[in-house]
């Protein structure tokens, strides 16, 4: 697969909970915490609040651009 897509979710530190940062091959449109954050660290009741503070970008990226790249950077 010449095309990678994710989604990326950088959350951070909450209440007890240490910051983290979460990747997941969603869809664009699936592409926010309730569906790429698992397992959820918080309980159900501060899920929005914890959502709120996470970041999340979808990214599409060439798996053959970075290997080219990085073999080129070797020589």
């Amino acid at each position: 697969n010449s095309e990678d897509v994710r989604c990326k979710c950088i959350c951070p530190p909450y209440k007890d909970h240490s910051g983290h940062i979460y990747n997941k091959n969603v869809s664009q449109k699936d592409c926010d915490c309730l569906h790429v954050v698992e397992p959820m660290p918080v309980p159900g009741p501060d899920v929005e609040a914890y959502c709120l503070r996470c970041e999340c970008k979808y990214e599409e990226r060439s798996s053959v651009t970075i290997k080219v790249k990085t073999y080129a950077s070797r020589i």
